[in-house]
C-alpha cells in the first residue's frame, strides 16, 4: 500500500518516484497513477510519467496495459517516451500485432491529439513486434521509416532490423543488411548468425561462424563471439546434423571459457543428439552439476533420449526432476514421445492423465499417436472426437498414418476426408492414402488417389539423404547418379546384397506400392536413398567406424532391414535420423526393436 496523500511539495519531497519499484498490484498501479494527477506531475514531469507508463506497459497484470494506453489516450499532447513505453508493452505483451496498429495510427496526418516524433527506439519496438509476428511486409515497411527518419547509423536499431528480416525468413534482405553495415558488433553478427540458423541456410551460418571464428584474435571487443555466438552455430550443427562443425563449436566453447554456461550446455545436448550422439549428449547434462540443472536442461535431455528411441530414460528423468522444478508443455511432449517411440503406451496414458498444465493439441497428438501405433486405433480416434478443441490438421494426419500402418481403410479414408474439409494439400496425405489403397492391391483407387494428385498439382517430395565423411557433407536422392563415386557405390551396393543375403536377406518388395513386376520392385528398392549413404560410408571410412545418415523421410521397412543386416555382417554401428526418429543399428538390432 502507498503512503496516504501529501501535498504536491511534500510528495516531491519524498520522491514520488521511488515507489516506482514497489508497485506489484493493478491496485498500486492505480494509486500511483492518482497521485500523479493530484501532485501534477503527471504533466509537469514527463520523464517520471514516461517511467511509470513503460513499467504499466510491461506489467504482467493483464488490465495492466490497457490501462496503460488509456492514460496515453488522456494526454492531450504524448511525448515520444510516452508513445514508445506503449508500443513497447504492446511489442511485448502476447498480441504483438498491436504495436504495429498503434504505430500505423500515429503516422495518419489527421491524428489528435498530434502524434509524436518518432525515434530509433519507436522503430527498433515495431521490428520487434513485426519480428514476433513474422510479417516481412511490415518490416519492409519499417526499413524505410528508417532510412526516412535518418536512424540507419544507429547500429542496434539496424541489428533489430537484420534481426526482424531473418525472423520473418527474409534471409536475403536481412544479408544484404548486414553487409552493408558499416560498424558493426557483436549482436549484429548474432542477429543473422541465429537467422541463417533457424532459417533455411545453417550451412552459411556455419560458414559464417568460421568466418568469425578464424579473426577472433584480431576483432574488437564489441564483435567478439559470446555466448549467444555458440548457441547460433549448435543450432545450424543440429539442424544439417554436422558431427564434425558440433565438435568444432565444442571446443570453441571450451577455448573461450563458455562450455559451462548452462545455456550453451543445453545447446550442446540438442546438437550432439541430433548428430546422431546421443552419448555426448548425456555426457554434457551429467557434467551439468543437480543444482544447476534448469527446466531446459531437462527438457533437453528427455527430448534426446526420446528421439533415440528410449522411452524408459525419458520417465526416469521425468521421475528424477526436483520438485522445485515445474513440468511445462515442452516437458509432458518430450516425455509422451518417448513412450510413444518404445511403445510404452500404458506409460504414456499415465503421464497424460496427470498432466500439471493443461493439455493442448500436441499432447492430444502425442496420445494418438501413442495408440495409433500400437493398434489401437478406436481409441485414438475417440481420443481426437473427446477433445475439448477441433482436431486440426496435424491430429488427423497422424491417425491416417496409423491408419496406414495398421491397414484400416475406412478409418483412412475417414481421416483423409477429413484433411480435405480442412484444406490440406500436402503430398504425404494423399502417398498415404495410396499406401493404403496399395497395400490392398485396390490398384484402381490407387491411380484415382494420383489423378487427384495431379489434378490438385501436388508435387511428391523425393527422398534423400546426407551422410558427412571427413567433414564433409554427401547428399543422395533416390537412384542417385550425380555423385563422383557412384560408380563404386553401385557396385559396393552389389557386394552388400550378396553378403548380406548370405544372413537370409530377401527384399521387402511389398515396400514398393506400384503395380508393377517383382524384379522391378526389388530394382527399386536397391537404390533408395539411405542404402547408397550407408554403401558410400563403408567405402568411404575405416573398418569400425560408425556410419551417420540423415533422411527428410521416414525410413522404409526395406531399408531399416538391410541396416540391420549390415551393421551384423560389416560390424559397423548405423545411426539414421529420419524424419520421425533415430535408428541406432548394431549387431543386427536396432534400438527401435522394429518398433517404429
Amino acid at each position: 500500500m502507498l503512503p496516504p496523500p501529501a501535498s504536491a511539495a511534500a510528495v516531491a519531497a519524498q520522491h514520488l518516484e521511488s515507489f516506482l519499484p514497489l508497485l506489484t498490484t493493478l491496485s498500486h498501479y492505480k494509486q500511483f497513477h492518482a497521485r500523479l494527477l493530484t501532485s501534477s506531475r503527471l504533466h509537469s514531469d514527463p520523464f517520471l510519467r514516461a517511467r511509470f507508463l513503460d513499467r504499466l506497459a510491461l506489467s504482467a497484470h493483464p488490465a495492466a496495459l490497457p490501462h496503460a494506453l488509456l492514460l496515453l489516450r488522456s494526454l492531450p499532447s504524448p511525448a515520444t517516451n510516452d508513445f514508445n513505453a506503449a508500443l513497447r508493452g504492446l511489442a511485448a505483451s502476447p498480441h504483438p500485432a498491436r504495436s504495429l496498429l498503434l504505430l500505423a495510427g500515429r503516422l495518419l496526418p489527421s491524428t489528435s491529439p498530434p502524434p509524436p516524433r518518432l525515434d530509433a527506439l519507436s522503430l527498433s519496438f515495431a521490428l520487434k513486434a513485426s519480428a514476433r509476428c513474422s510479417d516481412g511486409p511490415t518490416t519492409l515497411q519499417i526499413h524505410a521509416l528508417v532510412v526516412r527518419l535518418g536512424c540507419a547509423a544507429d547500429v542496434r536499431l539496424i541489428t533489430t532490423l537484420v534481426d526482424s528480416y531473418a525472423k520473418c525468413g527474409d534471409l536475403a534482405s536481412a544479408r544484404k543488411v548486414f553487409d552493408e553495415m558499416i560498424v558493426r558488433d557483436v549482436a549484429s553478427w548474432n542477429a543473422l548468425l541465429a537467422g541463417l540458423a533457424q532459417g533455411t541456410e545453417p550451412s552459411l551460418a556455419l560458414a559464417l561462424f568460421h568466418r568469425l571464428v578464424a579473426s577472433f584474435h584480431e576483432l574488437p571487443p564489441r564483435e567478439a563471439p559470446n555466448e549467444l555466438t555458440i548457441i547460433a552455430a549448435l543450432s545450424a550443427c543440429a539442424q544439417i546434423g554436422s558431427l564434425q562443425d558440433g565438435l568444432y563449436v565444442h571446443e570453441f566453447a571450451r577455448k573461450i571459457c563458455a562450455s559451462s554456461n548452462d545455456r550453451i550446455c543445453n545447446a550442446l545436448i540438442d546438437m550432439y543428439s541430433k548428430c546422431c550422439s546421443l552419448g555426448p549428449a548425456l555426457e554434457v547434462f551429467h557434467s551439468i552439476k543437480r543444482e544447476d540443472r534448469t527446466l531446459v536442461s531437462y527438457n533437453t535431455a528427455m527430448q534426446a533420449v526420446s528421439m533415440h528411441g528410449h522411452g524408459e530414460d525419458a520417465l526416469r528423468l521425468f521421475d528424477e526432476m526436483p520438485t522445485c522444478i515445474e513440468p511445462d508443455e515442452v516437458t509432458y511432449i518430450a516425455v509422451l514421445g518417448g513412450c510413444n517411440h518404445a511403445g510404452l503406451v500404458d506409460d504414456g496414458l499415465r503421464v497424460f492423465h496427470g498432466m500439471r498444465v493443461p493439455p493442448n493439441v500436441k499432447h492430444y497428438g502425442a496420445v494418438v499417436d501413442l495408440l495409433g501405433r500400437a493398434g489401437r486405433l478406436t481409441e485414438a480416434y475417440d481420443t481426437i472426437n473427446s477433445m475439448p478443441f477441433p482436431a486440426d490438421i496435424v491430429l488427423w494426419q497422424t491417425l491416417l498414418g496409423a491408419s496406414k500402418k495398421h491397414g484400416d481403410v475406412e478409418l483412412a479414408e475417414l481421416a483423409a476426408t477429413k484433411l480435405a474439409e480442412l484444406g490440406s494439400n500436402v503430398d504425404g496425405d494423399y502417398v498415404l492414402l495410396s499406401n493404403v489403397y496399395a497395400s490392398k492391391a485396390r490398384w484402381s483407387d490407387v491411380g484415382r488417389v494420383r489423378d487427384t494428385m495431379r489434378s490438385n498439382d501436388v508435387q511428391k517430395v523425393p527422398g534423400f539423404s546426407y551422410t558427412e565423411i571427413s567433414g564433409v557433407m554427401h547428399k543422395f536422392i533416390n537412384g542417385d547418379r550425380d555423385h563422383p563415386k557412384w560408380q563404386e557405390i553401385y557396385k559396393a551396393l552389389e557386394g552388400i546384397v550378396s553378403r548380406i543375403g548370405e544372413l537370409g536377406y530377401e527384399p521387402e518388395t511389398s515396400n514398393v506400392l506400384h503395380d508393377i513386376g517383382e524384379e522391378e520392385k526389388q530394382h527399386a528398392l536397391c537404390y533408395h536413398s539411405e542404402k547408397l549413404a550407408i554403401a558410400f560410408g563403408l567405402i568411404a571410412t575405416p573398418p569400425g567406424e560408425t556410419l551417420r545418415v540423415i533422411k527428410n523421410l521416414r525410413i522404409c521397412g526395406d531399408c531399416h532391414l538391410v541396416a540391420k543386416l549390415i551393421s551384423k555382417s560389416y560390424g559397423r554401428v548405423i545411426v539414421i535420423r529420419d524424419r520421425a526418429r533415430f535408428h541406432r543399428f548394431e549387431d543386427g538390432n536396432c534400438s527401435c526393436r522394429d518398433y517404429w
